[in-house]
């Protein structure tokens, strides 16, 4: 059976600044939950089509390998990221990115699948559902203080709580 997850933010920041970020694996460390013990094993210098990554990480105390394969590369707009070989039987990640007024419209699209049959479809229910969706919360608030609206620059010769006596 085949499972989904769908994620849409906004952040106040323009787009090629936030392709640009997802665009480095490395970055992936950062918006990943600490209890995944994520670290990135191998990844390419410069992402493009094909780039294939490797990680290491821990779910729920067990040790994972996971590849990972670059099988759609748009910049600034899309890339897609395909599992060549880790824990699920189907693991297929769309990101999207999308210029609005005032900032970009990150969008993720999962789609994903387990292995061992009707065993598979109970873990996910019971746990592997919650997992996938904790993790994306995770995501969404680290993204949001990474990528805080920038201030505006005060207007010369305003000082800014000065006190003034005559």
């Amino acid at each position: 059976m085949e499972y989904a997850i769908e994620r849409k933010l906004f952040v106040p920041r323009p787009l090629e600044e936030v392709f640009e970020f997802f665009s480095q694996a490395g970055n992936l460390e950062r918006i990943t939950p600490p209890w995944l013990q994520f670290r990135i094993r191998k990844a390419p210098g410069q992402m493009k089509e094909g780039a294939l990554i490797e990680y290491a990480l821990r779910v729920r105390g067990l040790p994972l390998r996971w590849l990972t394969r670059i099988e759609r590369w748009n910049p600034p707009y899309e890339f897609v990221d395909v599992q060549l070989r880790g824990p699920y039987k189907l693991w297929h990640h769309t990101h999207r990115f999308r210029a609005a007024e005032g900032g970009t419209w990150i969008e993720d699209h999962v789609r994903y699948a387990l292995p061992f049959g009707v065993l598979g479809r109970l873990v996910h229910r019971f746990q592997v559902a919650r997992d996938v969706s904790a993790i994306f919360d995770y995501r969404t608030k680290e993204v949001q203080s990474l990528f805080p609206a920038k201030k505006q620059a005060e207007e010369p010769g305003l000082f800014v709580g000065a006190d003034e006596r005559t």
